[in-house]
Parts: C-alpha cells; sequence; structure tokens
C-alpha cells in the first residue's frame, strides 16, 4: 500500500507551480497525494513571507494537518522556511524544514518519517540556491502557472525575496516550450506565466542569454494553448516591443499585472523602486492606445514608513486618474533584515489600516467602471469547473469574470458570450442561450 501525502500552498502563484512539481517527485518516489483534509503519512507545506503573519498561518496549517493525522509526517518548505528555519523547526509537530536550495531535493531526505524529538533542519545560505528549477502547476484543468524564472536582483528597501530566494535565474526559452508543450498535451487552455520578476527573464549561470520579449515570441508559436498570460511584470521591464507583439499576438491576452507600490515619487525613492510615477503613467497610456479594452491590475503598498497623509493621498489621487481596472493593496508591515524595517517616520496602524480600506473601496469603483465599458461587447469566456450557488465562473481574454448557470459540458470550453450586465456581487452576467462550442 503506498504511503500517501497531502501539499498545501500558502502564498503567490510561483509557489503554486513549485508545490505541484513536488508533488510530480512523491508521486514518482512512490506517493499518493490526497487532499489536505485526508489523512496523510506525510503534509507538505510550501510557506510565504511576504507578509508578517506568516509564522500565524504556518502554525494554523501545521494545527489543522495534525487534526487529521496526528502521527503524520510534517514537512515545511517555501519562503518562511528559508528565511526563518530555527523558529519555525520550534513549532509543535514540525519534523522537517527545507530551505529554498532542499526543497526540490525533498525525495532524497526521506528516507525515515519517524518523527524525532527535534525538527532535523536542511537550509544553506541562500547564495547557495542558485539554480534554476522549473515547475508548473498542475490539478486545474483550465489553467496552469508556468514558471520561467526566480529570484530577484533588485534591492527594494521592504522585500525579503532576494533573501528568500537568491539571485535571479531563470529557465532556457528551449526548455520553456517544452514544458508548454507539455501542458498543451494535457488539456490546459491557459498559460499564466510566472516567476519573481518575469520581465528579467534570461538570465542563466550569471549571465543574460536570453530577453523576455523573445520568450513571448516563441511561446506564441506552441500549439495547442489558447491563452498566454503576464502574471506581473515590472513597469520599467514592459517594453514598446513586448506590448506592440502582444497587441497582434495568437495567444498572449489583453491584461497585464504591474506593480506601482506607490503613487508618491518621493517613498518610490525610499523604497528604491526602479522608476519614478511618470514612467507607470506613460506604460499605463501607451497600453491603453495599442489596447483601449485592456485590464490593468496594480499591486500598491500603503503605510510604508514616512508615508504622510499627502504622501497617500498622491498615491489615491494618481490611481484614481489612471485608466486602471483593479487594485492588490497591501498594507505594510516590517520585515526583519530589511532597510525599511530600520526607516524612521512608522505609520500607525490604524493609519494603515484607514488607507487600505480607502483604496479596497477605489479597487472595486475601478472594477465596475471597467466591467462597465465591456458590457454589450461579444467575448470568448473560457470557462472554470468551480461551482457556487449554482453558478460557474469563467474570464474572458481581458479578465472580466463572468457567471453562468453552472453546465458540466462548459468546463474548460470557450465559448463566445454577450456581456449583459453586472451582478450583485460584482460578476458579469451572460446571456442563457449558449453557441456552440468555439474551440476543443
Amino acid at each position: 500500500m503506498s504511503r500517501k501525502v497531502a501539499l498545501y500552498t500558502l502564498g503567490c502563484k510561483l509557489n503554486y507551480s513549485e508545490t505541484s512539481t513536488i508533488g510530480r517527485q512523491f508521486n514518482e518516489a512512490g506517493f499518493q497525494i490526497v487532499n489536505f483534509t485526508e489523512q496523510a503519512d506525510v503534509y507538505l507545506i510550501n510557506t510565504c513571507s511576504v507578509t508578517d503573519n506568516a509564522d500565524k498561518k504556518c502554525r494554523k496549517v501545521v494545527k489543522e494537518a495534525l487534526k487529521y493525522s496526528p502521527a503524520a509526517y510534517i514537512i515545511i518548505v517555501g519562503c518562511y522556511a528559508q528565511l526563518k528555519p530555527k523558529e519555525i523547526s520550534e513549532i509543535p509537530g514540525v519534523d522537517m524544514v527545507l530551505g529554498a536550495a532542499e526543497k526540490f531535493r525533498i525525495v532524497e531526505f526521506l528516507t525515515d518519517l519517524t518523527k524525532q524529538p527535534k525538527a532535523i533542519v536542511h537550509n544553506q545560505p541562500v547564495s547557495e540556491a542558485n539554480e534554476f528549477v522549473p515547475s508548473f502547476s498542475y490539478g486545474d484543468r483550465t489553467r496552469t502557472f508556468l514558471k520561467v524564472q526566480d529570484g530577484c536582483d533588485y534591492s527594494c528597501t521592504f522585500c525579503t525575496i532576494p533573501l528568500a530566494r537568491g539571485n535571479s535565474r531563470s529557465s532556457s526559452i528551449e526548455q520553456v516550450l517544452r514544458q508548454a508543450e507539455e501542458i498543451a498535451a494535457s488539456g490546459v487552455k491557459e498559460i499564466v506565466l510566472t516567476g519573481v520578476n518575469i520581465g528579467d527573464f534570461g538570465i542563466r549561470e550569471g549571465k543574460r542569454q536570453d530577453r523576455f520579449a523573445d520568450l513571448v515570441r516563441a511561446l506564441d508559436e506552441v500549439q495547442g494553448i489558447e491563452r498566454i498570460r503576464i502574471s506581473s511584470i515590472e513597469p520599467n521591464l514592459l517594453t514598446d516591443e513586448i506590448l506592440e507583439f502582444i497587441v497582434d499576438s495568437n495567444k498572449f491576452v489583453p491584461h497585464f499585472h504591474i506593480p506601482l507600490q506607490s503613487g508618491s515619487n518621493k517613498i518610490l525613492g525610499l523604497m528604491r523602486r526602479r522608476y519614478k510615477r511618470e514612467l507607470y503613467a506613460d506604460r499605463v497610456s501607451r497600453i491603453k492606445s495599442l489596447m483601449p479594452d485592456c485590464c490593468i491590475g496594480v499591486d500598491v503598498i500603503v503605510g510604508f514608513p514616512g508615508e504622510t497623509r499627502e504622501d497617500f493621498l498622491d498615491t489615491y489621487n494618481f490611481l484614481n486618474d489612471l485608466p486602471i481596472s483593479y487594485l492588490h493593496v497591501f498594507t505594510y508591515s516590517e520585515r526583519e533584515n530589511t532597510i525599511a524595517a530600520q526607516m524612521e517616520g512608522a505609520v500607525p496602524g490604524s493609519s494603515r489600516s484607514e488607507r487600505s480600506k480607502m483604496l479596497h473601496i477605489l479597487s472595486e469603483k475601478k472594477r465596475r467602471a471597467f466591467y462597465e465599458t465591456q458590457l454589450g461587447a461579444t467575448v470568448e469566456v473560457l470557462f472554470e469547473s468551480d461551482m457556487k450557488d449554482g453558478f460557474m465562473h469563467g474570464f474572458s481574454r481581458n479578465y472580466v469574470k463572468v457567471k453562468a448557470a453552472f453546465d458540466p459540458l462548459l468546463i474548460n470550453e470557450t465559448r463566445e458570450v454577450k456581456l449583459l450586465a453586472i451582478a450583485e456581487d460584482g460578476d458579469v452576467e451572460v446571456e442563457e442561450a449558449f453557441p456552440e462550442v468555439l474551440k476543443h
């Protein structure tokens, strides 16, 4: 009887792709993957370190695993495991902690699943994490997160990712194409390109060998994939060359997620971001001139040290005036071993919360305004397998979320539908009479 392993992912799309890859390693070693709520011999938790409650989340998931299987072997990997191995090793029930350089060698460490009095820690300095390990998520029939790049050479003052993942490094174009073809053969219709700083794609063995623009061109030729989405790209790396190619692309969709972090040049300087707000506004303007219906998402941090109310209102007004579609709002939290944590001018927690709330309201306003510009249009929607209250969901190429009465025949199918109205829950209702399937 094969041993069972359950997997749990905290954090970003990149983590999801890596968890799936580790899961395939377990499969090859003879383990059966089961749901996290089932009894398993091993529970693997892939952690995140972006916010200050990583510890709390990790403890909660460990506790939950032990509830399902009190004698299970618990392994923690991911960014938090690289940054705080000792802290994690002291969480009751944890048996093994693997750092960034060790997590993809997990099977070789599993020679004995006997619980020991103290957790085993394998955690080399992050400088040892210099190999690129290809990864893609598996299990969602509709879309896959394909990792093309890892690590970061930028030194933003608030960020722990270079400490948790090491320097920028990438797959080769040839390797990415092989994986995309493998994904296409599995029946998945959409690939989401992911990484820490994907616009910096092309560094191997410490040298630039490829460019992200060339990867985009090559992926556009892969047969069997309908859509390719870029998960997040720095504004200074989103070039006119990339934008002008995507306008006429067969597969790349008009949807960009572009981190801003602040609309105040003063705060951008303190953050050590590599652009000013003027460049950001130029990129948004260029996208909209080339692709008027393009969806643009924005990352923004509130409450950074030194951010006065005037600085925040600078950001708010800047975002309010931009033709963007939604926001991902992060409340600044102090992270150990970052420059920002030592900066003066800490913003009170109540002000951070108030600013976050204001931007969440602005995000809803922006999303609704964007959706309203799309009403009446006929668009292609790729439907997903989820069902809630008798409805299923899907996304247009430009990331409008639609809802329709659940029909199992629609799952992972692309249909042409007319966008009718915005429902109470914020999703867009579509006509009930679906035309024939467009693509199989």
